[in-house]
């Protein structure tokens, strides 16, 4: 297997859209690994002095073709011989800092309580790699746990240029904090190649995301990418070293609910000889739903379930 290195720069980074017209700026095998480096916010956000602003944002914000509000992503990655129909299995093997700060804003009308807080707020947070924490300006600290928001594939074609916003049944904008190293993406496949593409690192984030941001930074991921020609489903799943996920995306939280249940009983019933009902109730006794996030369009609800009651 071989490991590969994507840059974040004016050539690998499309900003704020997926699409399946985008050219790979990779094409690998399946089982090889690639670490991919990706930048974060647009030129307001960066601060002015007392932090390392990675040099290649300079030319991204003053060149790249965007679709504006959205993410600076890196990517698309593709991987041989995946087709529509087929899963990509995205093992993520590490997350590393690759800068020294943070942000996280409010921003106007935006937000679960966009109508108590429209005065745009944005501040800048000190990153510690060595200490794992966040060094917040009112005096606290967090610690990091960095994980990247939007992973995705690139949508089918009849689509069309789809913002990095709003999540879909690609992946995209997930922002679900499970996802850190050690955890397992999939994603539908729906054009040649996957096309895989990430960003919006995350350096810690609550469930919800409340007010539009976590503490938005650049990031190093490490994956490993899979061709699964044995799975076949329409919605992102993950899973952590002790936790199947499954996961709801729409704008009802309701709706969102009830897909990600109605996947995790079918999951389980794959897995084994339980039937739906006896799924249902044991989801009832043993996974929990939680919501991913509240502010993205559309919004998300994950169900947890332990591995060990679903080897």
């Amino acid at each position: 297997m071989t490991h590969h290195l994507v840059e974040a720069g004016l050539a690998t980074c499309h900003w704020g859209f997926f699409e399946a017209a985008l050219k790979p700026v990779l094409t690998i095998e399946s089982g090889d690994s690639v670490t991919i480096r990706t930048v974060t916010g647009p030129a307001d956000a960066q601060p002015k002095s007392g932090f390392h602003v990675l040099p290649e944002i300079h030319e991204i914000h003053a060149k790249a073709e965007r679709m504006v509000p959205g993410h600076i992503l890196t990517g698309p990655v593709a991987v041989k011989g995946a087709r529509p129909g087929h899963v990509l299995e995205v093992r993520i093997r590490e997350v590393k800092l690759r800068t020294d700060w943070g942000y996280t804003m409010i921003k106007p009308l935006a937000g679960t309580l966009p109508e108590e807080f429209d005065q745009h707020s944005l501040i800048h947070i000190g990153l510690d790699a060595k200490t794992n924490l966040a060094h917040l300006p009112w005096g606290m600290d967090l610690p990091l746990s960095p994980f990247f928001g939007v992973m995705g594939t690139a949508p089918p074609p009849h689509w069309g240029r789809q913002t990095s916003l709003v999540p879909r049944a690609f992946g995209g904008n997930l922002d679900n904090k499970e996802l850190v190293a050690g955890a397992t993406l999939y994603l539908p496949v729906f054009v040649e190649g996957g096309l895989f593409s990430c960003g919006d690192g995350h350096g810690a984030q609550g469930d919800g995301e409340v007010c539009v941001t976590a503490i938005e930074t650049a990031l190093e991921g490490t994956f490993e990418f899979i061709l699964r020609e044995d799975l076949s489903f329409g919605m992102p799943r993950a899973e952590t070293p002790t936790h199947h996920i499954t996961m709801g995306i729409d704008p009802d939280l309701d709706i969102c609910a009830k897909d990600a249940l109605r996947d995790m009983i079918g999951l389980i019933v794959e897995r084994t000889k339980l039937s739906r009902e006896q799924a249902y109730m044991l989801c009832s006794l043993a996974a929990d739903l939680r919501i991913t996030q509240t502010v993205n369009g559309s919004k998300g609800v994950h169900c947890m379930l332990a591995k060990s009651l679903v080897p």
